[in-house]
């Protein structure tokens, strides 16, 4: 994804204040994440370490790194879902982290392309990392001129929770796999006073399942085209769309779904006011036991004439990786230890059975103490994969697509609407 040489001027330049003018995008961050000067400190931009799922088993890493490298501290800066703005702002001053870990999406499209970070696929090769990469991750990490933009770590499935009690009390004899039984599910479900799909309208939530739903008419190129210019006037994704708002009108989502964020969407499924969720793996393996114990996974339902042979999931390896910073080319020895280290094959395996991690790396380990996780993981030819949008589409149009998101749920929006919603966001990009 190219952007703007005056985007690209201004990372070089490196002018504080009249940047940061500039890139109003930056405004009103917290303090810049410094870096650390001392050769022997790497500085890690992270998103784990408080309650984002991997943080502890990450922290532990990080301490048998220090017991095995006692010449090297790693310092931990952490951020959740503004990491990518701090970065930036850091980044402008020259006083990035090292190293950051974060997915790719939004803002980060871009930094490999205008310097904020470096194309690592000299250092796979050189430290002989890269056939530990899942090649449909060093795909999706690498950019339009062939420059692998992270070192890929963390992965993701989304399929979509059904649990399988409450179905049972509201008369559900089965999972549904077509739009008509989710549909007559979900009158069921209301009629015990019970939320048929819970999703956050409100946020990403909403917008990858809408993605999804819009997606039952694509092939894979289509969806590319559609998420990668905006077009969402060809034939299936206006059937996509149409489809869309059938299942809203219907009553499949649950009430006021445009003002539902992740927290609020996760938090019914989990206390059981709501029968069926579209979750990533992360929220999978979140799920009370008492709750896991009677859910299954699948896929979402299909309408007939669908461009898939199976209810359709989500598999994406974009979720986290390991950037290096200008600064961090600078302690290129120190974050070769480090990457060596959180790439070896027991600590990979740690994130999968401590904390029920899909990872972008070859591994044999499975999340057994994570059962919903470990089902996704199971799920086979009787689901079908969709695109995740997110590397398709352009930076300045993500939280514009957010914006469309919640209109889109909002029942009584029409077809013609949300497409001209969709569309809109990135014109206006």
């Amino acid at each position: 994804m190219r952007s703007s040489l005056t985007r690209r001027d201004l990372l070089a330049a490196g002018s504080g204040l009249a940047a940061a003018a500039a890139l109003p995008a930056l405004s009103g961050c917290s303090s810049l994440a410094s870096a650390d000067s001392d050769p022997d400190t790497l500085v890690v931009h992270t998103q784990l370490g408080t309650t984002a799922p991997g943080s502890p088993t990450y922290l532990a890493a990080v301490d048998l790194f220090h017991e095995e490298n006692p010449g090297i501290k790693v310092k931990n800066l952490v951020n959740s879902d503004d990491l990518a703005q701090v970065y930036e702002t850091s980044r402008l001053a020259r006083k990035e982290a090292d190293v950051v870990m974060v997915n790719l999406y939004d803002k980060t499209l871009a930094w490999t392309d205008v310097d904020a970070t470096v194309g690592v696929g000299p250092y796979l090769d050189a430290w002989g990392l890269r056939e530990r990469v899942l090649p449909a991750a060093l795909a999706d990490w690498t950019d339009d001129e062939g420059r692998v933009r992270a070192f890929p770590y963390f992965a993701t499935n989304w399929p979509v929770a059904y649990n399988r009690a409450l179905l049972d009390r509201a008369g559900v004899d089965s999972i549904p796999t077509t739009g008509d039984q989710l549909i007559a599910a979900a009158r069921k479900l209301r009629a015990k006073g019970l939320a048929p799909v819970t999703v956050g309208g409100n946020d990403w939530t909403g917008q990858k399942l809408m993605a999804q739903i819009i997606q039952t008419f694509l092939s894979q190129d289509e969806a590319r085209h559609v998420y990668s210019t905006g077009d969402f006037g060809g034939r299936g994704a206006r059937r996509g769309i149409e489809y869309f708002t059938h299942l809203r009108d219907a009553g499949v989502f649950a009430d006021k779904a445009q003002g539902l964020t992740s927290d609020s969407m996760n938090t019914q499924f989990n206390t059981e006011e709501a029968a069926i969720q579209s979750a990533m793996s992360s929220a999978l393996a979140k799920v009370p036991d008492e709750v896991a114990h009677h859910t299954e996974v699948g896929g979402w339902p299909l309408a007939d004439g669908a461009a898939h042979e199976g209810p359709t999931v989500i598999r994406a390896y974009t979720l986290i990786g390991f950037w290096i910073s200008p600064n961090g080319v600078r302690k290129i020895e120190q974050v070769e230890k480090f990457l060596r280290f959180m790439y070896r094959p027991e600590i990979v395996a740690r994130f999968v059975t401590e904390s029920g991690r899909d990872m972008a790396l070859r591994t044999d380990a499975v999340s057994t103490g994570f059962p919903l996780v470990g089902a996704a993981q199971r799920l086979g030819p009787e689901v079908s994969q969709v695109l995740l949008p997110d590397v398709y589409v352009p930076p300045a149009a993500a939280q514009s697509l957010i914006t469309a998101t919640s209109t889109s749920f909002t029942r009584g929006t029409t077809a013609a609407q949300v497409r001209a919603a969709l569309e809109s966001a990135y014109r206006s990009a």
